[in-house]
């Protein structure tokens, strides 16, 4: 699976990087609106968020790597 390295400014309330506050792609930053999931697996964690462009992205902190981008949804918009 590709992912798609991204910049991210986090929050640390209990823990370093608790969850994305802002994350930014190419040039363009987003903010994150809601945290819509998260979870856990060895060695990173995962947030399904929803970002200021109305969008749906899911955000990887990898403890070893970084972050980066795994997956994204467009919002349809009526």
């Amino acid at each position: 699976m590709h992912m798609l390295k991204v910049k991210v400014l986090s929050y640390d309330g209990y823990k370093a990087d608790e969850r994305p506050r802002v994350f930014e792609l190419g040039s363009i930053g987003y903010e994150v609106r809601k945290v819509l999931d998260r979870w856990y697996e060895p060695g990173g964690a995962y947030f399904k968020v929803r970002a200021s462009d109305g969008n749906i992205y899911i955000l990887k902190n990898s403890f070893e790597k970084g972050w980066s981008l795994v997956a994204f949804r467009q919002e349809r918009t009526n």
